[in-house]
């Protein structure tokens, strides 16, 4: 992609950040619709894990996102896998207990989980992109 010029690089550039956006409000939009149509907000307790499950990250690892994917001693590190592990199954589990406890229907928990879905599609894409620059990166 260096030999490509400078007004191509943007525009790709650009487009992936579109893309990362378009995905992440189609998320806050079916977690929404989950709770809209059906007329029951008990399906916004998962929007709680949603802000949980950045948190170990952000306060664990510090400016080393990287070690989350390989093998390591730390015990920092291995807590930040934890908690994150179970924001992410958190949010998975609200919404099919919800549906045990006939709280909701079958309608909003296949939202609910779509909408984690396609959370999960652009966390991978974020991640994929941080990785080909330094451009997006956060961590």
């Amino acid at each position: 992609m260096a030999d490509l010029p400078g007004y191509v690089r943007a525009c790709l550039h650009s487009g992936k950040l579109a893309f990362l956006a378009i995905l992440v409000s189609g998320g806050i939009v079916l977690q929404i619709l989950a709770c809209a149509l059906y007329n029951n907000w008990w399906p916004m307790l998962t929007v709680i894990m949603y802000v949980l499950l950045p948190m170990p990250l952000l306060f664990f690892t510090g400016s080393d996102g990287s070690s989350l994917f390989t093998e390591s001693d730390s015990g920092w590190v291995n807590v930040t896998k934890f908690l994150t592990g179970a924001s992410a199954i958190g949010s998975i589990a609200i919404p099919v207990i919800l549906k045990h406890a006939g709280v909701i229907g079958w309608g909003a928990l296949a939202m609910e989980l779509s909408s984690f879905f396609v959370f999960v599609i652009a966390m991978m894409c974020y991640i994929g992109m941080s990785d080909e620059s330094s451009d997006y990166s956060m961590l």
